[in-house]
């Protein structure tokens, strides 16, 4: 899917800049300037098509679908969202804005936001080749129930009080526009509504949200990026294997816990995954590890700090490395 991203950071480090690909100063460099251009090239595009598609959002239909649902069922269709959208956190920032801008309540924007880096395309991938059918589905059942379990906790919060200016003022301005919504419209009126806004306008709404959002966030994507970097190639897998093999209850969140300074993208986990299940390290301990480097590191939550602040990130920290934990015990005991 990111071949692109793959050559241009191959012709860069190590054609252009002549760094040895054999070295772990090369990989590192390698990682940083291919996952910052797949990063930014995913921001640009996702803040412009969510900006775009926002002019034309019929904020009464969403009010109106949701209103009628019973709020498990508005975690549910948020948590599913999650799981079948292929977003590391940072690169859920302009999702979240999205769904913050349309007034949808914050325990299904939170519960959207755990998902999606919970289930992973390519762990449901892996787990279905490694494992079969019905591994792979209580995988998927476990992670949706954390993101409508972890949805339903910060909207008894009110988690919408910890969201940054930025992320506050969109969902101040989508919750006013469903109240608005909420006054019934002329014919006339609603039909200028939906087709009141030309391709120019929706061109020049896009163009400014993209970049007020990349502008905020464009820093952020490099340090944690390059905090990332400078930790790659030191995942500790040899001390995994030997110290983590025995499937005791202590070992999933000591393998959660290992993870939360590492950094890896889906795909370059993927070696790490195979090694520590040939190895004999049990499934769970394995999946928790690897989804903390993933979707917990210290670099994925200096990006999300752009929208959240530090309360409501610490919350979503504590609910994801739990939501790992008691996947990773539930795929130990099956």
């Amino acid at each position: 899917m990111f071949t692109w991203f793959t050559l241009f950071a191959d012709w860069l480090v190590y054609d252009c800049f002549g760094l040895s690909n054999q070295t772990q100063f090369g990989q590192a460099v390698h990682f940083f300037v291919e996952d910052t251009t797949k990063i930014f090239a995913l921001l640009i595009v996702m803040i412009y098509a969510i900006g775009w598609l926002r002019t034309s959002l019929n904020v009464e239909r969403v009010r109106g679908y949701l209103a009628g649902k019973p709020k498990l069922i508005g975690y549910g269709l948020g948590s599913g969202f999650g799981a079948i959208t292929p977003f590391c956190s940072c690169s859920s920032i302009p999702v979240f804005l999205g769904f913050t801008s349309a007034g949808i309540p914050i325990g299904i924007t939170m519960a959207f936001l755990l998902t999606s880096p919970l289930i992973n395309e390519v762990a449901v991938l892996l787990l279905f080749s490694l494992l079969g059918l019905e591994i792979t589905l209580l995988y998927i059942v476990t992670g949706i129930t954390i993101g409508i379990i972890g949805g339903a906790i910060l909207d008894l919060l009110k988690a919408e009080r910890w969201l940054q200016p930025l992320a506050a003022k969109a969902y101040a301005i989508g919750r006013q526009s469903t109240q608005e919504a909420a006054t019934p419209l002329t014919h006339s009126q609603s039909t200028h509504s939906q087709h009141g806004v030309t391709w120019q306008q929706r061109h020049a709404f896009a163009k400014s949200e993209t970049g007020e959002i990349f502008g905020r966030v464009w820093k952020w994507v490099i340090i944690g990026v390059g905090l990332g970097a400078a930790l790659h190639g030191f995942v500790p897998a040899g001390w995994l294997e030997a110290n983590l093999g025995d499937g005791q209850w202590w070992s999933v969140p000591l393998a959660v816990l290992m993870g939360i300074p590492l950094y890896a993208n889906a795909t370059g986990v993927i070696p790490v995954m195979e090694s520590l299940l040939v190895q004999g390290v049990p499934l769970g301990t394995t999946l928790a590890f690897c989804m903390s480097t993933v979707a917990a590191s210290f670099p994925e939550f200096v990006m999300l700090k752009q929208v959240m602040q530090w309360r409501l990130l610490a919350i979503l920290f504590a609910l994801l490395l739990v939501s790992f934990t008691i996947m990773g015990w539930v795929l130990n005991l099956v």
